[in-house]
């Protein structure tokens, strides 16, 4: 798992699986210690599988977010994580920012 940041941006890059948790759990929290002023969001285009444990540490960083007064949002989910966010019922744990539809 590779990780970057540019400003209030995490991005994701590789499998984010139970081997990665540990390492993006502290990126994130960190992160949102950085960033006291901005909103952070967590760009996953390059994220292309994603298991349950993983998940549910997206799941509590926002929760915990919150709880401290910030705003967590994942972006640019492809199929397979939208796919396993729902059918692990996470979904509504996970703020996901919607796409803007073209016309």
């Amino acid at each position: 798992m590779d990780i970057t940041t540019n400003g209030p941006v995490l991005s994701l890059h590789g499998d984010f699986d139970v081997r990665s948790t540990w390492e993006v759990r502290a990126a994130i929290y960190d992160h949102l210690e950085g960033c006291l002023d901005e909103d952070v969001v967590i760009d996953m285009a390059h994220v292309d599988n994603i298991d349950v444990t993983a998940l549910r540490v997206l799941a509590v960083a926002t929760r915990q977010a919150w709880l401290d007064g910030h705003h967590l949002t994942v972006r640019n989910c492809g199929p397979a994580v939208r796919r396993m966010m729902h059918l692990t019922r996470l979904a509504r744990a996970i703020e996901v920012e919607r796409a803007v539809a073209s016309a």
